[in-house]
Formats: structure tokens, sequence, C-alpha cells
């Protein structure tokens, strides 16, 4: 069994409007919002394995306030260009691509490919990923290359707000 969380980055700054779009660091909301969420994964038992960032740096602290949280080192954390501003092929092919000895993944991401990856997935439907939300669908695929075909079951989605 294959599960795969998707995790939209946390609240980023708008503070300084001439900062790059890939510098864009997390706001106090962020920094919050993403240690809080990872907790909530530990609490209900959630395993992860594999931790995947898009390199902006809204989305890569994001990744390393969560895998602080479960204890594990920032270079544990996978890093690749193409989740920046992903479309859903790019998601699916990422994915594909990754080494079968990894039974969850965690992708940190952005909008809007975010949110139309995770309506792809399942019937269930989301209107816009919020930022730090976490959608998880667990698949009986045997290896990452059939995740995309595969039957795939909605976990859970919980995001900051709704607790």
């Amino acid at each position: 069994m294959k599960t795969l969380l998707i995790i939209r980055h946390a609240k980023s700054s708008w503070e300084n409007a001439i900062v790059n779009d890939m510098e864009r660091p997390l706001n106090e909301r962020g920094r919050r919002d993403a240690p809080a969420m990872a907790q909530r994964l530990l609490r209900s038992g959630v395993r992860i394995d594999l931790f995947v960032s898009s390199p902006a740096k809204r989305a890569k602290t994001t990744a390393e306030l969560f895998i602080h949280e479960f204890g594990r080192e920032g270079k544990d954390i996978l890093f690749i260009p193409e989740l920046y501003h992903a479309p859903v092929q790019t998601f699916r092919d990422l994915i594909a691509a990754q080494d079968d000895r990894f039974d969850s993944i965690a992708l940190f991401s952005h909008n809007p490919g975010i949110t139309a990856f995770v309506n792809s997935l399942t019937s269930v439907r989301v209107d816009n990923m919020p930022t730090c939300g976490i959608f998880a669908v667990k698949s009986g695929a045997a290896n990452w290359v059939e995740f995309s075909t595969a039957d795939k079951e909605f976990w859970f989605f919980d995001y900051p707000k709704n607790s």
C-alpha cells in the first residue's frame, strides 16, 4: 500500500513586495501553523517515509518545520525544482519516479497546481487548498509507477483552521 500526503506550503509573508517569489518567506502564522499541523499528524499516528518539496523558500521552510517535528533532519528532504507551480502531470510524473522502498510520501508544493492535483485523485473535491492544508490518499498500488492509475481512497483532509 502507498500513501500520499499533499501539503500546501504554510502562510507566506507579503510584507516585502519586491522579494522574488521563490524567496518569499513564511509569515508568523505560517511558522506557527506548520509545526502544529505536523504535530496533528504525529498524534494521529501518521508515518512519513519521504519528504519531497518545491525549493521555493515558503515550501522549503514548511517541509523543514514538518521534518523537525518528525525528528528527522533537513538533509532528508528531497527538493524538486519542478514542484514550483507544477501542473497535474508534473505531480504524477514525480510520484511515478519515486523509490518503491518508501510507502508514505509527503509532498510540499503550491497553488493552483496543488488544488488541481488533489482534485484529480479521488471523488473528494477541494475548492482551494488552504495554506498548510493536508490532503491524504491511500492506494493499493504496489509501486509508485502504478499510483496514478491505481484506485485511490480518500484518507483525510485537514488544515490549520479545522480545529
